[in-house]
């Protein structure tokens, strides 16, 4: 659909734009400084000024460093996230590609940026590059086990792999009726009032649980503090890519960016009710109704954007504050999370999703 590829090449370079301004200024409030102040009102030009520092900068291949991979790697890296916006879901009626499997692709389209992480290490003929790429691989790894489960108790309540039947779910314009916590004995039917009665997180209180760990695993996967253990500058100079430079390195800040977007898009998504409203209907008071227009209409678009990205920008400013909050795990530490608490919780709260889902139906 050339209207949502158009919506998301704005919106994905649009958000690099305010991500990284909004970064400096949240970490800035966070240490109690100013941050970018110089260029332009509010230091609002910044982030230009520093694009066109990069693209003047010497595209420097270091000579013992296996060219192809070495050039090759930011490409494959850049490529793997963004195609997966390919199956986000913008607003009812405006999908990407509508693929029925999103879900799946999603999951396995974004690990092919494990491939590129190690191809910029071991391209690099560096040992730190090497290390910290084995670092990201091992991390990355380990860490989409969890996501994965957390993922898949949303799977078990919604039966479907489909991110806009899934958003459809979780809203006034749902086709099939929604009870409160998803309890068909209680008997209370809340299709009708929408807002965050009808999320999965009220539909299956377990999945708040769920949420916490797919928060916590999609930080790694995006090599977020306090999991930035491949780019540790204290023990690795910059980690997998401490040899480049330009708009070689620039790629890999933007798919950085891009990954936040992308898990904090999916989050919203799957657990947050996507892009239907917060506010119910409560009496004659319609708010669900006013605040969602109808499907396949321009105000259903806008409101349908506004709320997804209101609640993925919410998540990513979670991870702003995660990362100039709290200190950098150690490697033993970050492992024992993620295989011997997030995977443990991950599997229980799989069982209890199927379990949920039986007694509700």
């Amino acid at each position: 659909m050339p209207f949502t590829l158009i919506i998301f090449l704005l919106l994905v370079p649009g958000f690099v734009v305010i991500g990284v301004y909004l970064e400096r200024k949240v970490s800035a409030f966070i240490q109690d400084r100013l941050g970018p102040m110089e260029v332009g009102k509010w230091g609002l030009l910044q982030l230009f000024a520093d694009l066109l520092k990069l693209l003047q900068k010497e595209d420097i291949v270091p000579k013992a460093a296996d060219r192809r991979l070495f050039l090759i790697a930011p490409f494959v890296i850049f490529i793997s996230v963004f195609a997966g916006f390919a199956v986000v879901p913008l607003a009812p009626e405006l999908a990407g590609s509508g693929a029925a499997v999103g879900v799946f692709f999603l999951l396995t389209i974004v690990s092919v940026d494990v491939i590129g992480l190690l191809m910029a290490g071991w391209g690099s003929n560096n040992k730190f590059a090497l290390y910290g790429a084995m670092r990201a691989v091992a991390q990355i790894v380990s860490y989409e086990i969890p996501l994965g489960l957390s993922i898949l108790c949303v799977v078990m309540l919604t039966q479907t792999l489909d991110l806009q039947v899934i958003s459809y779910q979780q809203g006034i314009y749902s086709p099939e009726t929604i009870y409160l916590f998803g309890m068909r004995e209680f008997g209370i039917d809340v299709s009708g009032v929408g807002g965050f009665l009808t999320w999965n997180i009220v539909r299956n209180p377990f999945l708040l649980i769920a949420y916490v760990v797919f928060f916590i695993a999609s930080l790694a996967e995006c090599n977020r503090a306090p999991f930035d253990l491949p780019e540790g500058e204290s023990e690795l100079v910059a980690g997998f890519h401490t040899e480049y430079s330009g708009m070689r390195w620039a790629l890999f800040m933007l798919s950085e960016y891009g990954m936040m977007l992308l898990v904090s898009l999916l989050g919203a998504i799957l657990f947050l009710g996507s892009w239907n409203t917060p506010l119910p209907n409560i009496g004659p008071v319609k708010l669900a109704d006013w605040t969602s227009g109808e499907p396949g209409t321009w105000f259903g678009y806008v409101t349908g954007i506004f709320w997804l990205l209101s609640k993925a920008l919410f998540g990513i400013l979670i991870q702003m504050w995660a990362r100039w909050t709290l200190p950098r795990l150690r490697v033993d530490q970050l492992m024992y999370l993620g295989w011997k608490v997030l995977t443990p919780v991950g599997l229980v709260l799989f069982f209890i999703s199927g379990v949920w889902r039986l007694i509700g139906i």
